[in-house]
């Protein structure tokens, strides 16, 4: 009798055991699987905006709170579950849990006030460039003829499209079942990253030039499509093969959902490894080597020759101009924001669309581009000039574009209030309306 209750109650014991146990196991799939740090790039570069925490358990929409999380140095504005890791407009019952975090504002680098004027001066922030860095040191960062190159970027820095969070549960949060999913007692960094357009770009090599290639992403060979090359001010020059994505919007804005929903293009954006264009309006071979890329990439894709772009900030500007110089049938219209180069020499450039943004603190290229213009008028071009307030809304700036396209000038000419030589680019590419009138340019 004794034996048969203790069989009894080791069989009751293992029971419980058991259960125990699978409630644990159950627990432990419940918890946090992943985290992974989603990032999106503006003016000012590539910055996270939302964290998508997994867990292996359903959590029901609409039972979350921002006191529920916190991120490290970061403000949580938005929290709603998914079925994936994405951003949405509203939160849907999944394993996923969405923490959307504020922006900060860029209006304080409106002013200018903490840049340095000079045509792709190293300036520190999003972009991992070292804020100590020396302009010219080091052979592959040196200018054309081997003098001293306009800044570099540093290439101590992390790869630029791999940031990071640190995320905590503070609190026990229930899943849909009822499941009880016990807080984090500490912290836990990202160890997935996804790059919202970023990630949308190829990076590919060409004669050992790195460049980024976007691919529309309906692409029909039988359907010619347009191209839109950007080059990055000399503050993006490295190593990393993005950098030239993440830096600012100049290269990513064409390739945005919305953009290509109006303008379906194919968008290049070369990585230069050194500074490709200086001050004594002097080039090296990577600005050949990039027209050579583009007549390649026409032979492999259906790419409309008579709707080829180019654009560029600073040290890209200046080569945008200079490619307009010695190949002025490639582009059908450029978009120059923040550069200059030797007047003398810009006649070649008669006849072109070109729609011109300086910032009027850029004690270079504001009296640059007067004396480009003032070239192009005695050759027979029209400039439409005005001064725009940089701070006003999108819907402001579309009343801009409309007042200057009014005028039917050949060159549209954009000075921003204040503002100085690298503050041009954080907002230029924003404006719409620029944007659209490049498309509509053919050769």
């Amino acid at each position: 009798m004794k034996t048969w209750l203790k069989t009894i109650a080791l069989g009751l014991s293992l029971a419980l055991l058991m259960t125990a146990c699978s409630s644990i196991a159950k627990g432990v799939r419940a918890g946090i699987k992943s985290v992974t740090a989603i990032t999106e790039v503006f003016g000012d570069g590539q910055k996270v905006t939302a964290v998508a925490i997994e867990y292996g358990t359903i959590i029901a929409a609409g039972t979350l709170s921002a006191a529920d999380y916190s991120v490290m140095d970061q403000t949580i504005v938005k929290v709603y579950t998914n079925t994936n890791a994405a951003k949405a407009e509203n939160g849907t019952s999944g394993n996923y849990v969405i923490l959307e975090l504020a922006v900060e504002d860029t209006a304080d680098l409106r002013s200018g006030a903490a840049e340095v004027n000079g045509q792709g001066s190293p300036q520190g922030g999003p972009s991992g460039q070292r804020p100590d860095f020396v302009p010219g040191e080091g052979g592959s960062n040196r200018g054309p003829g081997g003098g001293p190159g306009l800044g570099s970027a540093g290439d101590n820095a992390p790869p630029s499209n791999h940031l990071t969070v640190s995320v905590t549960q503070n609190k026990d949060i229930a899943a849909k079942n009822g499941q009880r999913i016990a807080g984090t007692k500490n912290s836990i960094e990202s160890n997935r990253t996804i790059n919202l357009v970023v990630d949308d770009f190829q990076q590919l090599v060409f004669k050992e030039l790195m460049y980024n290639l976007f691919v529309p992403k309906n692409y029909d060979p039988a359907k010619a499509y347009p191209l839109v090359l950007f080059m990055v001010d000399a503050g993006g020059v490295g190593t990393d093969p993005v950098k030239t994505l993440t830096q600012g919007l100049g290269a990513v804005i064409w390739a945005t959902p919305e953009e290509q929903a109006k303008h379906e293009c194919f968008v290049l954006a070369p990585q230069y490894t050194r500074v490709m264009a200086d001050d004594n309006s002097e080039t090296t071979e990577d600005m050949d080597i990039t027209i050579d890329l583009i007549r390649d990439l026409i032979t492999r894709y259906n790419i409309d020759a008579n709707r080829i772009y180019n654009t560029g900030q600073s040290m890209g500007c200046m080569t945008s101009i200079a490619m307009n110089i010695k190949y002025p049938q490639m582009f059908a219209a450029s978009f120059l924001v923040a550069g200059q180069w030797d007047a003398a020499k810009v006649a070649p450039m008669a006849g072109k669309p070109l729609w011109i943004v300086v910032s009027e603190g850029d004690t270079k290229a504001n009296p640059g581009m007067d004396a480009i213009t003032e070239v192009l008028k005695a050759k027979g071009d029209t400039v439409s000039k005005a001064t725009w307030n940089s701070r006003v809304t999108a819907t402001e700036f579309d009343t801009y574009v409309a007042d200057m396209l009014a005028k039917r000038a050949g060159i549209n000419y954009t000075v921003f209030e204040g503002g100085s030589h690298t503050y041009t680019w954080k907002v230029a590419y924003t404006i719409e309306g620029i944007r659209d009138w490049l498309f509509r340019q053919q050769r």
